[in-house]
């Protein structure tokens, strides 16, 4: 646990835009030194920007995380300040439309980023802390770490991965006292990211209703760096959409498959694209997306999905079971919500 987050070192790599940027200015708040990475260095500088002029002192490292050398030598550029406190692994990228019609290569580099670049940036992290005596390393896995996304099945697969890999890294360095690996699970977050990922639906894509603020997910990991915990959701629907899962593994995936087909077949058509998959976007970043505006999936969609899940339960739930022990219920651990 840090003493204060003032001087503290945070690495952030995906932080040209969304969450990654709304949680290094929520740090440059707090006065930490700041060292910036992402594909885009343009918008990396932008950010910079912003961050120095909230007090900040700011690195700015332009980084592929799918290139393990790249992030060693970021990690070094890092240390210049003498440390590295956190750091948050936020790269991330998407690519929807059903999984034949998607390049297998899109696939590919779903995996590399998300799950790939993620190892790296725990590559050159962890020893590190280890050489220090302490660190936070905080994963950005999704709710697609526990309910997969039909339509986006790479996704789905490194998210999957990113949250074992987790878990076993963990469990590794259980007795690093003040090393602490931790998890963040946040809902739909009005980003640009939507926007950006690849698109192999030719339909124009939404997320549905409630879409959350992007800096919401930033001061709940400013929260994890100074009070580090194993997991942790954002937002309401991401705890009723792990618990429909836990409790209805097979029938959840398949409603959400059914919801998604009805909307793409109603979507307006757009171009097919590879979007940010390959190069950084070219299109403007910043935090939000317009995503709380545009409302394309009405809100009953998601309630729908809500309580089929809560009913699901209700009937799972009030089955009768064998003991299973003592002491607080699986349930009851799967919520530690921000």
């Amino acid at each position: 646990m840090l003493n204060s987050l003032e001087d503290a070192v945070v690495v952030i790599t995906g932080a040209s835009s969304g969450v990654g940027q709304a949680t290094a200015e929520a740090f440059a708040r707090r006065r930490s030194k700041l060292v910036l990475a992402a594909r885009d260095a343009a918008a990396l500088h932008e950010v910079a920007r912003t961050c120095r002029e909230l007090g900040a002192e700011v690195l700015v490292a332009p980084t592929d995380v799918t290139d393990a050398d790249a992030v060693k030598d970021l990690a070094r550029k890092a240390m210049s300040f003498g440390k590295i406190d956190v750091w948050f692994s936020n790269v991330g990228v998407g690519a929807v439309g059903r999984f034949e019609e998607t390049p297998i290569e899109a696939h590919e580099q779903v995996i590399r980023t998300n799950l790939i670049g993620h190892l790296n940036d725990a590559h050159a992290a962890v020893p590190i802390f280890r050489k220090q005596g302490h660190g936070i390393f905080i994963n950005m896995i999704s709710l697609g770490g526990f309910a997969s996304a039909p339509f986006a099945a790479a996704y789905s697969a490194s998210k999957f991965g990113l949250r074992g890999f987790s878990e076993a890294l963990r469990a590794e360095l259980a007795d690093e006292r003040d090393i602490h690996i931790c998890d963040v699970y946040p809902t739909f977050m009005d980003t640009p990211g939507v926007g950006h990922g690849a698109n192999y639906t030719g339909r124009r894509l939404s997320v549905p209703r409630p879409v959350y603020n992007a800096r919401r997910a930033a001061r709940a990991i400013v929260r994890l760096a100074e009070r580090p915990r194993n997991s942790l959701t954002v937002g309401l629907v991401a705890d009723l959409t792990r618990f429909a899962h836990f409790v209805a593994p097979n029938m959840t995936p398949r409603l959400m498959a059914k919801l998604t087909a009805r909307y793409l077949s109603r979507a307006p058509r757009v171009a097919r694209s590879h979007g940010n998959l390959f190069r950084a976007p070219a299109e403007p970043g910043g935090i939000d997306g317009g995503l709380r505006s545009s409302g394309r999936i009405p809100v009953a969609t998601t309630a729908a999905v809500c309580v089929l899940g809560i009913a699901v339960a209700a009937l799972v739930l009030g089955k009768p079971r064998a003991p299973v022990g003592r002491g607080r219920s699986g349930v009851a651990r799967l919520f530690r919500r921000a």
